[in-house]
This record gives C-alpha cells, sequence and structure tokens, in this order.
C-alpha cells in the first residue's frame, strides 16, 4: 500500500533544515503510527513537488532515514516503511493527575517557587535587551566551538565522549584550568583541589551541603546574587546578611559567630562593586583570626577591560581558607552550565563525593569540547573580542546615564557586563520594567538581589553584554523617559 503524498506536510512550527524537518515528519509518522511497515512512500520528486522543495533534499532526508532503519530502499520500486522500524505502543498513552494523593502533606521538603529572577525567553526579541548573562550571538565564535565539538566527537576521543568518570573528570580540562586558568588568577592547584561544576551554582550549593549544617551560620551580601540567598535558605543553615558599601563586604560588619561567608569581591554581584586589596587582606586576616571559611565567586573576572583584574582571595590565601568558585558560563554562554571549584583537597574530596550522589560528573562530552576551545586558543580570543565590544558598549553606556541623568548606584572599577542603577524620585524599578516592556525596553529590577525586596525598590541593573552599542543610547533616553513620567504620575515606592 503507497500512502498519498497528501498526506505530509512541513510543520511551520518546527525547527531545522529542510531535511531534518522532512526527516522529523516521516520519523513522527511512524512513531505516531500513521505509517505502517511495508507501506511505500511517495517519491522523491513527487514528495519534492508537493512540498516545494529540491529533490535532493528529498533524497538526503530519505537516505538519512534508511540509516537510522525507518525506511528500506528496495530498488527501483521506492521507499518503503522498514519492518524493523519502531512501533507505537500497544496501550493508549493517558494523561494523569494528583489522583488521591494529598500532595500538600506528601511534600516533605518545599523548593519552589525558586529562582525569583524574571528573565524572558523571548529575550532576543526585544529591541533594547539590558539584560545580564545572555549570549551575544555576533561576538560568539561558534565557528570554532562546532570544530571543537567535532573534534571531541571523534575516534581519538571515543573514551572521554562515553566513559562514566564516575566521580572523576576530564583529565585534558582540569590540566588547563590547573596550568592556564588559574594561575592567571595567581592560584597554584593540584588536580585534587580542582573539581569540575555544572556552572558557578552548582559549585555554590555543593560549597553549602559540605560546609554548612542547621547549627552554623552563614554570611552573605546585602544586595546579592538571589540564587544564593535561595541556596542557603535551602541548607536550614543559620543566616546572616551584611550591607555591602562602596568597596563591597565590610570585614567588620561580619557576625561574631560566623563560619562562612560567602562574597563576590571582584565584582560584587549586582552593584558590581570591587573589594580594594587593603580590605581583601583584612577579610583574610579577621577568617585566620575568627576561625571561619570564605567561599569567592570570582565571576566575570576575565571582564576586566578598564583596569588589570585585583588579585583574587584565594591568591592571597596562606592558610586554606577559601573556596574559589569560577566559571566558563559567563564567559562563553550560559547555556555551558560548566564551572569548577578550588580548594583544599579534604573539602574537594567531600565535594566530589556529594557531585557524585547527584549526576555523577558533568557530560565527558562537554568537558573535552571546552577543553579544546581552551587549548587551541579560542577561548583567549574569544575574551578579547568581548572585551573590546564590552568596553566600546559602556563608553556609549557611560556617556548616555550622564546626558539623560540617571543615578549610577554602582559601575565597577575594573569592567564587568552591566551597571547598578537608581531611579530618580524613589520610582518602583519594578514598575519601570513592567512600563518599559510596552517599549520593547528590557531592564532587571533590584528588588530580588536584597534580603527584604522592600527595603530599596527603586534600584535596577542595566546590562550591556547582550545589547549593540549602536542602540544603547535610544534605549537608555526610553528609560529615563518612562522614570520621569512615572515621577510625575505619583508612581513611586513611597506611594
Amino acid at each position: 500500500m503507497s500512502i498519498s503524498v497528501e498526506t505530509f506536510f512541513l510543520d511551520p512550527a518546527t525547527e531545522g533544515t529542510l531535511q531534518s524537518r522532512i526527516q522529523q515528519m516521516v520519523a513522527q509518522g511512524i512513531l505516531q503510527g500513521r505509517f505502517r511497515r511495508g507501506e511505500r512512500l511517495p517519491s522523491s520528486r513527487q514528495m519534492a513537488q508537493h512540498l516545494g522543495v529540491s529533490r535532493i533534499t528529498v533524497t538526503l532526508a530519505y537516505t538519512e532515514l534508511v540509516a537510522d532503519d525507518y525506511l528500506t530502499s528496495r530498488g527501483r520500486s521506492g521507499y518503503f516503511v522498514s519492518d524493523n522500524a519502531p512501533e507505537p505502543p500497544a496501550f493508549p498513552a493517558r494523561r494523569f493527575g494528583t489522583g488521591t494523593v494529598d500532595w500538600n502533606k506528601a511534600i516533605g521538603q518545599r523548593f519552589s517557587p525558586g529562582l525569583s529572577m524574571d528573565k524572558p525567553a523571548d529575550w532576543a526579541s526585544y529591541r533594547y535587551p539590558f539584560i545580564y548573562g545572555q549570549a551575544d550571538k555576533t561576538l560568539f565564535d561558534s565557528a570554532n566551538w562546532r570544530l571543537c565539538a567535532l573534534q571531541a566527537l571523534g575516534m581519538r576521543d571515543f573514551s572521554a565522549l562515553t566513559t562514566d568518570y564516575y566521580d572523576a573528570d576530564d583529565p585534558k580540562l582540569v590540566e588547563f584550568i590547573a596550568r592556564q586558568t588559574l594561575p592567571r588568577r595567581g592560584i597554584l592547584a593540584n588536580s585534587d583541589e580542582i573539581l569540575v561544576t555544572m556552572g558557578a551554582q552548582n559549585a555554590l550549593w555543593l560549597s553549602a551541603q559540605v560546609l554548612l549544617n542547621r547549627r552554623r551560620r552563614a554570611v552573605i551580601e546585602d544586595p546579592c546574587y538571589p540564587a544564593l540567598r535561595d541556596i542557603l535558605v535551602q541548607s536550614n543553615c543559620h543566616l546572616s546578611t551584611v550591607a555591602v558599601d562602596a568597596d563591597g563586604l565590610p570585614p567588620d560588619a561580619l557576625p561574631d559567630d560566623t563560619d562562612v561567608v560567602f562574597t563576590t569581591p571582584s565584582h560584587q554581584c549586582p552593584t558590581s562593586a570591587t573589594m580594594p586589596l587593603a580590605r581583601r587582606k583584612t577579610l583574610l586576616a579577621k577568617a585566620e583570626a575568627e576561625d571561619f571559611i570564605i567561599v569567592e565567586d570570582d565571576y566575570e573576572f576575565e571582564m576586566s577591560f578598564l583596569k588589570s583584574p585585583s588579585p583574587s582571595l584565594k591568591s592571597l590565601d596562606q592558610n586554606g581558607r577559601v573556596v574559589y568558585v569560577g566559571s566558563f558560563s559567563k564567559s562563553l554562554f550560559p547555556g555551558l552550565r560548566l564551572g569548577y571549584l578550588v580548594g583544599p583537597a579534604p573539602f574537594i574530596r567531600e565535594a566530589r563525593a556529594l557531585r557524585a550522589t547527584v549526576l555523577r560528573h558533568p557530560p565527558g562530552h562537554i568537558q573535552r569540547t571546552v577543553s579544546y576551545y581552551l587549548s587551541l586558543g579560542h577561548y583567549d580570543a574569544l575574551v578579547r573580542r568581548m572585551s573590546k565590544a564590552y568596553q566600546a558598549r559602556r563608553n556609549v553606556m557611560d556617556a548616555a546615564l550622564l546626558d539623560f541623568q540617571l543615578t549610577v548606584a554602582g559601575k565597577g572599577v575594573y569592567g564587568g557586563s552591566s551597571i547598578w542603577l537608581e531611579a530618580p524620585g524613589g520610582v518602583d524599578a519594578r514598575k519601570l520594567a513592567a512600563e518599559l516592556r510596552q517599549d520593547r525596553v528590557l531592564i532587571e529590577p533590584g528588588a530580588p538581589f536584597f534580603a527584604d525586596p522592600e527595603a530599596s525598590p527603586s534600584h535596577f541593573r542595566l546590562a550591556y553584554s547582550s545589547i549593540p552599542a549602536s542602540r544603547i543610547r535610544e534605549g537608555v533616553a526610553l528609560i529615563a523617559q518612562c522614570a520621569q513620567r512615572l515621577r510625575g504620575t505619583g508612581n513611586t515606592h513611597a506611594k
């Protein structure tokens, strides 16, 4: 029996090349049971005419389906659904509900609502996306990344691709981190002092789980990275917040019973304040005198285009009191989810054992791809390109903020990718953000960064990592106009 060509149509919602969309169309028909074993497909010529594509595209799609055993070719007779093609399940799919379970009682611990940051999935469709932490496709080196991924897929790296490392990591990546990445921050570490993680957030979670319990006290900056606060709240430790100033975390404000301090000294999150060298030494001396541990999140140290980066806390640590968190996700792309922990061997041993119980290790193929991208020099070239672009965008933004008289609350000494602002006249940045979306402008309200979101609702963050320089001034103008309009209508926090 032949399958009518009228049965086939390309769903406009599907993504990929024409060839892959045709493959998906045929495969779905087989998996859904609409096309059965032994049935003949339309000829490549018929299908091409019907779909309005080239015949070679259809032929290549059919050939791939033959290779995957969805189809079989019978000489001059054409293409047929293979006898070995997957069959749809014999039982009907059923939608399940909560049934008779009272899930309010069944859930032993609650973790929702989870991340409190609101970053729309369609951020790239906005004309003025002052959004933090997203990749700019005009800057990313996709060609060399693709080549490194293909190299990692080769038979030479078959073991790295397929091996279950259990609790270990790709030795090539660990070696590069130890010999190239860490020395740039003044850090020397052995392989047993390095652990690859699923991004910096995973590293922070591992650190909290290993270092804290219900009896210990953690200290975080205020404002700080909201996901870190969520991690520590879930750990059930005693939690204190310390307000940052223009130089970051003030050591003298730490509670006497501190056990672990989480800090972002190079680019304080979100104010971008940089902790001076003297304060770093004071913090380390206090940690030694009062016997507490410091977890240093050194995100964005690569983006120090205004001045050379200041020494990391870990590089100044003489007593093994600093656990260092680094990330490749910030400088490569956020979807990579690859970071690393550096600390004394006893700490890394426990973090490694905990990681193994949750996810064993980050995917070997991703680790090997990154190791190639780093070792072949592509990463350094990317960082230089990004730094140059960020500096140009930063110059435009600085001038625009000055011209439109927007108040800068923090912009960092060394660079980074964002600026911390305060809306004029007590305007609530959450309302400002909601209004600006109508003008295709995205900003990041600052309330979620604070322990008390109502304490400072006028702050917001403007990032320049994902917006071209040519649109920055116009976008800043719209922000200033909207802020003045809200101020004039009394639409402020005080109201």
